[in-house]
């Protein structure tokens, strides 16, 4: 049977770096994935660093979201200097470019929104933006400048996470399936894998949409699949500087020249396979909003499965199971996320507190709904 002071269930970028922050404060970790750790929805994203709610309700989100994307620049460079590793962070911002020919509303609209969630935000005529980014379509009427938001290689983030993880002092078991978690009366004991057990005073599952699948954790992480197909595009002739957004399509640009495009959001079950309707909305979107990508050769199509709550918010912190932690359901916004998520858990498992308040997105809010619902339920 192995022995440690923290068992972590899932090996994503999460994970790791849930793994990395617990081992630097001196402790002894062990992270337990299926497969090779990283494969999943860390490999699958677009690394878009932006708190921006796409919807109202993401706003519940915003301020965890802006506390996490102010600590990337540090957590950045304590990844790459203990990796050795670069994770290609591009703080470079972003630019939403609208189309509607009702542009002026649209315009202070988004701008009040963002003002008033403390998010920068600049309105910007139609010019102006393609003067930036002169790949933007002829057909956009404004856009909007978001200065401070950024981007990064997610699987250059998560690979060098694993790295700096193992570095600090943590184990990394691949090809560990977890079935369960230790339950003894009141209190989790450590993980059930496939031929043993893990004995850890703490334990935490950060298995994404997998998380559920884990027994024992569906109560505190009713967590499903939300697939996204994704597609990177080389155009050599064309350059594009910051992400560029619409209603329809993001366009992530890397440091490797590639462009990425994406992405759908579909419930599919664990389905990831690509199809060519969802490719088919990706590329007519991204032509639309820069109509240079049409020469672009297609390098690439993927999809990711990400892990999507009932409320479509994090799953994070303790539940009523002592030693028993959740950090996950981050649904579109698990790289954003990382580093606030690492810290708090490292916090509360290293001080009984946390700098955050995070009781919107407990564990337990599930368990209070479904007792709700059961007690106003016809008799």
């Amino acid at each position: 049977m192995k022995q440690s002071d923290v068992a972590i269930a899932g090996g994503g970028v999460i994970g790791g770096s849930i793994a990395m922050e617990l081992a630097r404060a001196g402790l002894r970790v062990a992270v337990f994935d299926r497969q090779k750790p990283g494969q999943e929805a860390s490999w699958a994203s677009a690394g878009i660093i932006s708190p921006a709610p796409e919807n109202p309700g993401m706003i519940a989100t915003v301020e965890l979201g802006k506390k996490s994307a102010a600590l990337y620049p540090e957590f950045v460079a304590l990844v790459e200097e203990i990796s050795g590793q670069s994770a290609g962070f591009r703080p470079k911002g972003t630019l939403e470019a609208l189309f509607s020919h009702d542009t002026k509303a649209e315009l202070s609209t988004i701008i009040a929104v963002h003002h008033g969630l403390g998010l920068k935000a600049e309105p910007l005529r139609a010019e102006d933006a393609r003067e930036l980014e002169p790949a933007l379509s002829e057909e956009v009427e404004a856009a909007v400048l978001r200065p401070e938001e950024a981007s990064i290689d997610n699987r250059a983030l998560t690979a060098a996470v694993l790295v700096a993880a193992e570095r600090s002092g943590a184990e990394l078991f691949a090809g560990s399936s977890v079935k369960a978690i230790w339950r003894e009366g009141q209190g989790c004991r450590g993980l059930v894998l496939q031929n043993e057990k893990v004995e850890a005073k703490w334990t935490i599952i950060t298995a994404g949409c997998f998380s559920g699948t884990i027994e024992g954790v569906a109560a505190y992480a009713p967590v499903r699949p939300a697939k996204g197909q994704m597609a990177a595009l080389r155009a050599d002739e064309l350059k594009i500087e910051r992400v560029l957004w619409s209603e329809k399509i993001y366009l992530v640009p890397r440091n490797d020249g590639r462009i990425l495009a994406g992405a759908t959001v579909e419930y599919a079950g664990f389905d990831k396979r690509v199809t060519a309707g969802g490719i088919e909305r990706i590329l007519s979107a991204a032509i639309e909003l820069a109509p240079g990508l049409k020469n672009a050769r297609l390098e690439e199509m993927w999809a990711g499965l990400r892990p999507d709550s009932p409320d479509h918010l994090p799953i994070l912190g303790p539940t009523d199971l002592d030693g028993l932690l959740m950090a996950t359901g981050h649904f579109r916004s698990g790289i954003l996320l990382t580093p606030i998520t690492a810290q708090l858990i490292r916090e509360w498992i290293t001080e009984q507190k946390v700098s955050l308040d995070w009781d919107r997105f407990s564990p337990m809010r599930f368990q209070a709904a479904a007792a709700n619902a059961a007690q106003h339920a016809p008799a």
